[in-house]
């Protein structure tokens, strides 16, 4: 993910979401110039997300328009009330109210970059099984 600088994103994943910092490590450009290789993932996962501080002419028209202004990125909890009230309370910005779908709970709040994510909690018949897709 194409970021402005390193730090705030650090401080939004980690500090606001609850991210972990899996890795911190200074690196270089393909040109020999320092940038840091920094990779955030949600607790307990073993998928990550690098953030890569903008550089070069086109690389900053990136930042926060990842996918075009369409949400592209999904953070599935458990609790989606309590991980919501504690992101509200941390500053993270919410750009639609919390809502029920088929699917369970969703609301869609913007990154440190304006990209814009749903938060996914489970929906209110949480013993109920998903649908199997038919194949033919």
């Amino acid at each position: 993910m194409v970021v402005d600088d390193y730090d705030p994103a650090i401080e939004f994943f980690v500090d606001l979401l609850g991210f972990e910092l899996v890795e911190d490590s200074p690196s270089l450009t393909n040109d020999g110039r320092p940038k840091r290789w920094v990779v955030v993932r949600p607790p307990g996962a073993e998928t990550g997300i690098l953030l890569a501080r903008a550089d070069g002419g086109r690389q900053p028209l990136a930042v926060g328009n990842q996918v075009a202004g369409r949400v592209g990125f999904f953070l599935r909890v458990d609790d989606f009330d309590a991980t919501y009230g504690r992101m509200v309370a941390a500053g993270v910005e919410f750009v639609t109210s919390p809502r029920t779908e088929p699917y369970g709970r969703v609301a869609v709040f913007l990154d440190v970059a304006g990209n814009r994510w749903d938060l996914l909690g489970p929906g209110p018949d949480r013993n109920r099984e998903a649908p199997v897709p038919i194949r033919k």
